[in-house]
């Protein structure tokens, strides 16, 4: 997925890693139709004015949609990276990233786009009726791009590109030999550098924030630390009554040695009925779960497969399949113009969870979902119930000890952990060499178990090793997004259920496809998005009560 970082970096971390309330749901539609009207002028002086103006639009486009294609370019390189290139092509590579990054940063930053930008934005301010919605929010947000951007310097982008390639690198050394001091003095590196880019951004706010805003726009530790508080406490009560009182699925029909060829193409084919287009994209595997590419057209995806797991594969697949969607359906009126981008990670995440969790983990996905296991594994016993399927996907884990393989119930405390380190790490409260017994601690502290190794513990995530710090807490803003989300498709499309049951995902892909995909970031923040598409802001007790009323059943 294309977000609001480095290409480079955005492939490294897709994994399981983008105003108005609507009266009904009839009128929640994409882009609104008059946002695409340039309104009429009747005087010859206000005719050359809006020529004027129009012309000025029409060159930035021109500039922004070169911009994105060379980050598309950037997108294949840091796929090629992680899939196909050979291991001794580390070095040139960096050196690939840093040259077109310079370039990238070069056009970005360019004095002339930047006077074009400021002719916009007066005539926005004396004449924005002369502008259609859309012409005003891409506008905005090339605005506030090129300002994030000029106060950069040439250098800084360069050794950013260079430190995720290098960083990366470390990383997959460090966690192939379980020893974080390998990786240390990359990460003392970027969290050098991400301090440096946060004062030159904005130094009057926290550096913390300025790191959440290039993920979650207008996001603050404050307002996270509020909603993550809630979180807390609805989830520790629901994690001790499952753990004391509660007794787990029974999913031990589910253990044995699956061949890992037979899950990616059982996988390949739920991906395509979801809607994915394998003339659009592809599916390969790599060491870290993520989607990318360089265009709608071209969508890399990749998950996964353990032999002695058969649903690890199975939940990473729908959960890439899920931001694949989200980017192949992607405005293309738009094409190459921030507006069609996505409007955060929490967004975008939003959507990968809405299908691994909301569909895959449901009732009526067992149904649909058991025979193709059944004829993709003969092993498995033949007599099983769509009703011990679903019960058998939805244990929650004891110990859960890495992220992407955790449930819905543990997932939240493993982004609120993380999201507390890295959070003091940027404040100056705790050193690199700190990081992997404060990691011990707080996994025992929140989540009951600690990891024997540093691979299963403060290695195990890429986002670090790419500079993404700030990113972590969109995961659990995305699962809030997409609990709320599907709640209202559930309102609109009264056969859901049943069209999930018998593998007809066409309703619900079309109805994210309008709501969500193509309106890009055509609003300003997720709140409001929210607000179009569901009615309210994200509330996090929908989510809390979601996993209430499901897993109390359970256990």
């Amino acid at each position: 997925m294309q977000f609001c970082l480095s290409s480079s970096a955005q492939t490294a971390i897709k994994s399981g890693l983008f105003r108005a309330r609507a009266a009904s749901s009839s009128s929640r539609t994409s882009i609104p139709a008059g946002a695409r009207r340039r309104p009429v002028s009747t005087s010859a002086s206000s005719a050359a004015a809006v020529s004027s103006g129009k012309k000025d639009y029409d060159t930035l486009c021109e500039k922004l949609q070169e911009i994105s294609t060379l980050n598309g370019v950037s997108g294949l390189l840091g796929w090629d990276e992680q899939v196909m290139m050979p291991p001794g092509a580390a070095g040139v590579r960096s050196k690939q990233s840093s040259v077109l990054a310079g370039i990238t940063f070069e056009k970005s930053s360019a004095p002339e786009l930047g006077d074009i930008l400021n002719r916009l934005n007066e005539d926005v301010q004396s004449k924005g009726e002369d502008f259609t919605a859309t012409e005003l929010a891409v506008i905005r947000d090339a605005s506030r791009n090129y300002r994030k951007t000029t106060v950069l310097t040439k250098d800084i982008a360069q050794r950013s590109a260079e430190l995720t390639s290098k960083g990366y690198q470390s990383w997959v050394k460090a966690r192939q030999e379980s020893d974080f001091s390998l990786f240390a003095p990359m990460l003392e590196d970027w969290v050098s550098l991400l301090k440096e880019k946060c004062a030159l951004i904005d130094d009057s706010k926290p550096v913390y924030d300025v790191c959440l805003d290039d993920y979650e726009r207008g996001l603050t530790a404050a307002r996270l630390d509020e909603v993550f508080a809630q979180v807390k406490a609805g989830l520790v009560p629901l994690l001790d009554d499952i753990r004391t009182k509660g007794t787990a699925p029974d999913r031990s029909w589910l253990d044995g040695e699956f061949d890992v060829t037979a899950q990616a193409n059982m996988c390949a084919d739920i991906a395509k009925d979801m809607g994915f287009s394998t003339e659009c994209g592809r599916l390969d595997v790599s060491v870290h779960p993520f989607t990318g590419g360089a265009h709608p057209s071209d969508v890399r995806m990749t998950t996964r497969f353990k032999a002695n797991d058969l649903t690890e594969g199975l939940t990473g697949a729908v959960h890439e399949t899920g931001h694949a969607l989200y980017e192949q359906g992607r405005n293309l009126e738009y094409d190459g113009l921030p507006v069609n981008e996505a409007l955060s990670m929490g967004i975008h995440e939003s959507q990968s969870l809405l299908w691994e969790r909301m569909v895959c983990l449901r009732p009526a996905f067992s149904e649909y979902l058991l025979p193709k296991m059944k004829a993709s594994f003969p092993q498995l016993k033949q007599d099983a119930t769509p009703q011990q399927l679903y019960r058998a996907l939805n244990v929650v884990k004891t110990p859960s000890l890495i992220r992407v393989e955790s449930d819905e119930v543990t997932y939240p405390m493993h982004i609120i952990m993380r999201y507390e380190m890295e959070r003091a790490l940027m404040e100056g409260k705790v050193g690199v060499k700190d990081l992997p017994d404060l990691w011990n601690v707080k996994m025992h502290d929140y989540l009951g178990c600690k990891p024997k190794t540093h691979a299963e513990g403060v290695l195990q995530d890429v986002h670090w090793s790419v500079g993404a710090i700030g990113y972590f807490p969109t995961y659990s803003l995305g699962a809030m997004y997409a609990c709320q989300i599907y709640q209202a498709a559930s309102k609109d499309l009264p056969s859901l259920e049943a069209d999930i049951a018998s593998g007809k995902f066409g309703e619900l892909k079309g109805w994210l496809n309008e709501r969500v995909h193509k309106v890009g970031s055509f609003y300003p923040s997720g709140d409001l998005l929210m607000e179009q598409v569901t009615g309210a802001p994200l509330d996090p007790s929908i989510f809390l009560a979601y996993l209430k009323d499901k897993y109390t059943p359970l256990y």
